[in-house]
C-alpha cells in the first residue's frame, strides 16, 4: 500500500508534485467490497514550505480520487470524484455515552414557507415542556430537513419572559418586522446557537442546561435564519433542534454571553479593503460590575462559537486581566461563513472582574463597490462570540457600540438635523451630504485603500457605548456608559514557530486522519493516489 501513499503538494497551476520532504506517514490501510480506509498521521507543524501549520483554525480538506491507478504520465483527472470540506481537525466533538433511554424533546418549526429572497429570519416561540423539577439539557442536536442544508444557516434558542402565557405559541412569524408579537421582544438572553457547519453540541460531564425551574426557561423563542440567494421559491421547511436531557443532575448551570459588536449600522466596513478589523468590547466596566455583583470568584467559560458573515476572515477572542493579555481564549485564522460551531476550550478559562474581552473581527471586502453595514443579512456584517461558561449568571450580553459622529467627521460630515425623527438619521451640513442620509453620505464619500486604512485607525481608538444587559429586559448600571477602549498591542501577534532544518518546535504532536472512500465492487483494486 506504502507504493500508493505519498506526500504531495500543488502549485499554482493546480500540477500535482512528489513533495521532497515527506511528512505524511501511513498508520492502517483496509479495504472491502464498499470502502477504502486510509489512517495517518502528521505533526501539526512539519516546517515544510509545502504544508500548512495545522491549528486550531478552521482547515479545508480538499479530496479527490480516480479509479484507475496512478501511472508514469502522471495523476488521472478525477471529473466528479472531488469535493471539499470545512474541518476544525483539533476541535472535535465530545462524544460522551448517553443512554439511549434519555428523554428528548424536539422544538422544530411546522411548514414554514420560506420566501423567494436573499434573507429570511423566522421566528417560532415555543414552550419547554413542564418537568416539574429540575433537569439537565446534556447535549443539543441539529435538526435539519434533508435538502436544506444550505438554506438554514444559523439557530438561535433565546430564553424569553416568563410572564407570557400559552397565547404566544399559536403561531410564529418574521423575525425583526413591524408586525413581529410583542412577545418575541421579551426574548433576549441566547441560551444556545448553532450555525451552518456544525455538528451536535455535548456539555461537559459536570455541566448541563438547566431545565425545570422557576429561574430556567419556559418560553423560547427558536430564530432561524434562512439564506436563500437564489430567490427559490415554494421551499417549506421544518428544521430544528432535539434537546436531550437527564433527571441527573450535574454540579453547574450553564449559561451563555452574547460578546462583541452590537448589531448597528455603527459597525461599517469601507469598500474595495483587502482587511479592515473590527473590534467588539466586553468592556472592564461591565464585567467588574456584573461579576462584582453575583460571582467575585469568576467565571469558567469551556466553549466558544465565532460568529461574523461573507466578509469574514479572521476571528480571535482576546483576553485580558488587569490591562495584561492572556493567551487567546479562541480563535479562526481561516474563519468559514459556512462553517461555524462551537469550539471546546482545552482548559477551561476563568473570566473575573478586572478582565476584558476584545472580539476581533478581520474582513475582506476587496470585491464590493459600496460600504458594508452592520446588520442582519448575511451580506451585511456581524462581528460576535457566543461564550458557554458556568456558574449561570445574570449577564446575558456584554458588548459595544462605536461612536458614529466621529466616524461621520472623518468623511467631513458638520452638522446633523437634530433631534433625530428619522433613521438612519440626516446630514444637514457640508453641502455635498445635505439631506443625505448618513449611510449616503458614508457611499458618497470616494474610499481608497489608504483612506480605508486611516479610516480603520480611527475607528478601533473610538470611545465605545457600552451594552452590558441581564435577563428579562434588565439592565445593569453600566448599560448606555461611554468607555474608552484599553490601549492594546496590534495587529495581535502569534506565538512563532521555531523550525530547525529537520524538524519543529513541536514534534511530539501529531494528528492521525481517516480517509475513507466510498467505492463500488467493480473499482475494488484501481483505488489511487491518495495525497
Amino acid at each position: 500500500m506504502m507504493e500508493y501513499f505519498k506526500d504531495y503538494f500543488t502549485d499554482e497551476n493546480r500540477v500535482l508534485k512528489k513533495d521532497p520532504q515527506q511528512d505524511y506517514h501511513l498508520e492502517y490501510a483496509m479495504e472491502n467490497s464498499t470502502h477504502t480506509i486510509l489512517a495517518f498521521s502528521r505533526e501539526l507543524h512539519t516546517c515544510d514550505i509545502n504544508d500548512k501549520s495545522i491549528t486550531e483554525s478552521t482547515v479545508r480538506v480538499i479530496w479527490a480520487y480516480h479509479h484507475k491507478d496512478m501511472g508514469e504520465a502522471g495523476q488521472n483527472y478525477h471529473g466528479s470524484n472531488r469535493g471539499t470540506k470545512s474541518l476544525r481537525l483539533l476541535n472535535p466533538e465530545k462524544e460522551e455515552v448517553l443512554s439511549a433511554s434519555l428523554p428528548y424533546f424536539d422544538l422544530t418549526n411546522k411548514d414554514v414557507p420560506v420566501p423567494d429572497k436573499d434573507t429570511t429570519y423566522w421566528c417560532q416561540m415555543f414552550k419547554i415542556p413542564v418537568q416539574h423539577e429540575k433537569h439537565h439539557v446534556t447535549k443539543v442536536e441539529p435538526l435539519i430537513q434533508k435538502g436544506h442544508e444550505n438554506l438554514v444557516h444559523h439557530i438561535l434558542l433565546y430564553q424569553c419572559s416568563s410572564n407570557l402565557n400559552d397565547s404566544v405559541l399559536d403561531y410564529g412569524h418574521e423575525c425583526y418586522h413591524p408586525n413581529m408579537p410583542d412577545s418575541f421582544l421579551t426574548c433576549e438572553t441566547v441560551i444556545f446557537a448553532w450555525a451552518i457547519g456544525g455538528e451536535g453540541f455535548t456539555y461537559p460531564p459536570h455541566v448541563g442546561l438547566s431545565i425545570g425551574t422557576a429561574a430556567d426557561p419556559q418560553f423560547v423563542l427558536m430564530e432561524v435564519h434562512y439564506d436563500n440567494p437564489s430567490y427559490t421559491e415554494g421551499l417549506i421547511d421544518n428544521s430544528g433542534l432535539r434537546l436531550i436531557y437527564t433527571p441527573v443532575l450535574r454540579k453547574y448551570d450553564a449559561g451563555v454571553i452574547e460578546a462583541g459588536l452590537w448589531v448597528s449600522l455603527f459597525h461599517n466596513i469601507p469598500p474595495g479593503m483587502p482587511e479592515f478589523v473590527s473590534e467588539g468590547h466586553c468592556t472592564l466596566e461591565c464585567l467588574e460590575e456584573a461579576l462584582g455583583a453575583e460571582r467575585p470568584a469568576g467565571i469558567h467559560v469551556f466553549a466558544v462559537l465565532l460568529h461574523a458573515h461573507l466578509a469574514g476572515r479572521a476571528i480571535r477572542m482576546r483576553h485580558f486581566h488587569n490591562g495584561e493579555e492572556q493567551k487567546l481564549l479562541a480563535y479562526d485564522d481561516e474563519f468559514d461563513f459556512n462553517f461555524q460551531e462551537f469550539q471546546y476550550l482545552k482548559e477551561e478559562r476563568t473570566i473575573l472582574p478586572g478582565d476584558n474581552l476584545i472580539t476581533e473581527c478581520h474582513y475582506s471586502t476587496v470585491d464590493r463597490i459600496r460600504m458594508t453595514w452592520g446588520g442582519l443579512s448575511t451580506r451585511n456584517e456581524m462581528c460576535l462570540s457566543y461564550l458557554l461558561y458556568y456558574p449561570r449568571i445574570n449577564l446575558t450580553r456584554c458588548a459595544s457600540i462605536p461612536d458614529i459622529m466621529e466616524q461621520l467627521q472623518f468623511i467631513g460630515v458638520k452638522e446633523i438635523y437634530r433631534p433625530v425623527r428619522t433613521w438612519p438619521f440626516i446630514i444637514k451640513s457640508p453641502k455635498q451630504y445635505k439631506n443625505l442620509s448618513f449611510m449616503d453620505a458614508m457611499n458618497k464619500f470616494k474610499w481608497s485603500r489608504s483612506e480605508g486604512l486611516s479610516y480603520n485607525e480611527l475607528v478601533l481608538k473610538l470611545p465605545v457605548n457600552v451594552r452590558c444587559s441581564k435577563t428579562d429586559n434588565a439592565e445593569w448600571s453600566i448599560q448606555g456608559m461611554t468607555a474608552l477602549p484599553p490601549e492594546i498591542e496590534r495587529p495581535y501577534k502569534t506565538e512563532p514557530v521555531i523550525c530547525s532544518s529537520s524538524s519543529c518546535l513541536h514534534c511530539s504532536l501529531f494528528l492521525t486522519l481517516f480517509f475513507v472512500v466510498c467505492v463500488t465492487a467493480s473499482t475494488i483494486g484501481n483505488i489511487g493516489p491518495f495525497v
